[in-house]
Order: C-alpha cells, then structure tokens, then sequence
C-alpha cells in the first residue's frame, strides 16, 4: 500500500504538469496567430494616391479617379517606428500637392515670380488745408483817433502793402507834425550860431520829434513829404504789414478807434498748410522733408505736392492721429482755408522679395505661400512678411527671387492638402484638436466594413477604397 502511493502521486504531479504546458502552448498559438499575421502585414507594400489617399491597392498602378501615378504608402510612422530615409522623403512630400494642367484650369490656379524689387509704401491720410501762420497779420492803430476813410471795405478783398487800406485823423498827431516842423525850423535858425551847444541842440530836436512820428506809425517817406511840403497832414494813411487777402475786418468809416485797436486781419494765400492725420502705427514712416501728394475733390484729376515741414510732438486721444504739417504752394489760390483735401505719402522701403498680397495665406498662427516647386508640384513654405502695400507684400524670409507662387487658388490647393492629410496651411490652427490627426488605436474594437457592390461598367473598383 505504501509502495502505489509513493508511486501515484509523482505521477499525478506529472500528469498536472502536462495538463498546464499543453493548455499554454495552445493559449500562445492562439494569440500570436493575429499577431503574425498583423506582422506579415506590415511587410506587405500598399500603394495609394497622393490625391486620393483612400484608393489602397497592393501592386502599383494608376488611380482610378485621377489616373496619376500610385506612390508608396508610408506605415510606421504613426506607431513611432524609426523610417527609412525613402519613407521619410515620402512623409515629407505628404504635404505637397500635384495638380494635373486641367485641374489648374478648373481652380484657376495662377503663378507668378517672386521679384527683388524696390517696394513704396502709400499712406493714406486725410486733411484740412489752413492759413500759413507765418504769413498772417493784423492792421492795428498805432495812434487814437477817427477812421475818415476805408479803402477796404468788404472781408475777402486782395490788399497790397505799398497801397493804404485806411486815413485816419489824430489830434496826437497833427501835434506832432507841427513839433517836427518847428524843430526843422529851429535847426535852420540855430546851425549858424558859433556856439557848438546851441547849433547842437538843434538837430537833437529834430531827431526827437522825428521819432515820436515814427513811434505813431508814420513812414520815412511819409517824413520827408512831411518836410518837404512845410505844413502836416490832417489824414495819416494806414498800410498793412504784408500784401494779401482780407480775412477779418473790425472798423467802419467814421469810428473812432484807440490806440492798439485791431482794424483788419490779413492772410497770406500764396502759401497754405495742410495739416494731415495719420494714424499712431503709420507715423513712424512720417519724416520731415518727404513728398506729399495733395489731390481735392474740387479739382479731380489734379494733384498738388508739398513736403512734409513739421510733425506735431503730440497724439490727438479722440481720433488716436498724429497731425503733420505739410507747406505747400498755392498758385491762383485754388486751395481754400477748411478745404478737405486727400493726401498720398510715399514712403519708400528699399529694396526686398516682393509677392502680390493673394499669395500669401493668413491663418492666425503662421502665414504659408504655395511654391511651384516643379511643374504641376505645390508645396506650402512659411514666410515672414514685412510692410505691405496695396496689392504687394514684402517677404523676409521663406522663400527666394525666383520661386513661382500661386496668386490664385491657393486656398484650394491648401484644402486638397487638408484632404490629402498633409496639414497644409491650417495644420495646427486654433480649435484644432492635436488628438483629432492620430490615427486609431489598434487595440479598438472597430466594426468589420461591409463591402459595397460593384457597379456595372465602372473603371473604379470600391474595394480599392480604404475609408
């Protein structure tokens, strides 16, 4: 009895251990079998379009759809495996896109050159032409007395600094005349006295008198007449300090009038100033001495040119401008105090890579030009603009003189890209879910595609398709 149970349980210890090797060798058959077969087809090589990634086929052909040539599909790359360098070349051209001539005629695909040229920047400003302030003055009375006569009469009338605007009768100064009329007759008696004292004071009482006339606004010539003719004048002629148009005028014929009172306001029209507004981001371009272009709806089609003389130092808070001061000729007048006018200020930026604004692609982030790299091959580079004009840009890096740019169609050709999964443009845009481009988990259950029916007479077979 002791020696079957020294023997039964070794043997039952054997047939348990068997029992648990066979059950795992078949567990492991079981679950390597997807594997392998995951594996093998891995090994295989796919070919897919580059226009239409959803055609797979396993032998190389032409699309169906398209009929370009099937390229490599790339796999590998999602799981991070480590690619090949011909596997990297093709994930690299994932985001080109190839567009035969009569896809480029069907979404009007146009190109041009980029071009190291000279780029002028326009700024655009509006503004009030205004009187010259140094060409401004005021006709004032320089002795109290009444206005016997106006030679000017109405606001707007043209006066000359040789003619007088205005007479004007002074008790003051009809004194003073007949002062300065006994001096000179004082100096004739006293100059042949031998006594150097009294023949001396002579011609400083002439002096004297002849300074209070001139302190009273009288002219020289106006003196000399005065001693010429030996007797005053009742009436003192008024000039004006400079020739130009009455603006202003405050007296009437027969008012009496103080000393210091203003009579007329007189402008300069000759010259005028423009004072244009120019926004807080453009006036850094602003410079003293630059060229303004000056255009007025009154006169179309005829621009006047001034230069830029002073910049205020100061931002107006309301409008957020900065006024600049142009001086500019006014022949004929034509230009009119609180006239709005239209100015052009060319601003020139040198020399630089300059593509039309359509090439370029804003999205937020980054700013993409599409390059003809070979004929009917677009691929998207970023750039980095510079200042921009009306329809041109300047590039600062991305792209060199001589490369062809789509101006027209590039947001298709981008979203052809987008299709092709080449991220394109928008890659990486606001909104966009990083998780939204990884490929599914192999580990998720994912329901078996049912295979759709072929259609009669179709070139297209649809379980070429992968979706």
């Amino acid at each position: 009895m002791a020696l079957n149970k020294k023997i039964a349980i070794p043997l039952v210890v054997i047939i348990l251990a068997s029992a648990a090797g066979g059950g795992w060798f078949l567990w492991q058959k079981k679950h390597a079998g997807p594997a392998t077969e995951h594996k093998a087809a891995q090994g295989k090589q796919l070919y897919t379009c580059s226009m239409h990634p959803f055609i797979i086929k396993d032998k190389p052909g032409t699309c169906p759809i398209c009929g370009m040539e099937l390229i490599k599909k790339i796999d590998g790359a999602a799981d991070g495996t480590a690619q090949t360098p011909e596997q990297k070349q093709q994930a690299e051209m994932l985001g080109h896109v190839s567009l035969s001539p009569t896809q480029r005629v069907m979404a009007n695909v146009a190109t041009v050159e980029a071009k190291q040229q000279a780029l002028n920047k326009e700024i655009n400003a509006v503004g009030i032409v205004q009187f010259d302030q140094s060409r401004q003055a005021k006709v004032t009375a320089w002795i109290a007395g009444r206005i016997d006569k106006l030679n000017v009469n109405t606001v707007g009338a043209f006066v000359s600094k040789n003619k007088p605007v205005a007479e004007v009768y002074s008790p003051d100064l009809l004194a003073t005349q007949q002062e300065y009329l006994l001096a000179i007759k004082s100096r004739d008696q006293l100059k042949n006295s031998p006594i150097p004292s009294i023949s001396q004071n002579g011609d400083g009482l002439v002096a004297s008198a002849k300074q209070r006339l001139m302190l009273f606004g009288v002219k020289e010539s106006q003196i000399a007449e005065l001693e010429k003719a030996g007797k005053p004048n009742i009436k003192l002629p008024i000039y004006t300090p400079l020739s130009g148009v009455v603006i202003e005028k405050m007296v009437q014929q027969g008012q009496y009038v103080n000393t210091g009172d203003p009579l007329f306001n007189i402008a300069d029209l000759s010259t005028v100033w423009v004072e244009v507004e120019v926004y807080e981001n453009e006036f850094p371009n602003i410079h003293i001495g630059q060229k303004v272009e000056i255009r007025s709806q009154s006169f179309p089609g005829k621009p006047f040119t001034g230069r830029v003389a002073f910049i205020y130092p100061f931002l107006d808070p309301k409008t957020r401008t900065v006024k600049a001061r142009v001086e500019m000729p006014n022949p004929g007048m034509q230009l009119k105090p609180d006239m709005f006018v239209n100015a052009i200020i060319k601003v020139p930026l040198g020399s630089a890579i300059v593509v039309p604004v359509t090439a370029v692609m804003d999205t937020g982030k980054r700013r993409v030009v599409w390059v003809e790299s070979s004929p009917g091959m677009f691929e998207p580079r970023d750039v980095q603009v510079g200042q921009q004009t009306d329809d041109k840009v300047q590039i600062l890096s991305g792209i060199k003189p001589g490369d062809k740019v789509a101006v027209s169609g590039g947001y298709l050709i981008d979203s052809e890209s987008q299709l092709k999964g080449g991220g394109g443009g928008h890659e990486n845009m606001p909104g966009m879910k990083m998780d939204d481009k990884k490929p599914a988990s192999p580990s998720a259950p994912q329901s078996p595609a049912k295979p759709a029916p072929e259609k009669k007479g179709s070139g297209m077979k649809m379980d070429d398709m992968k979706m």
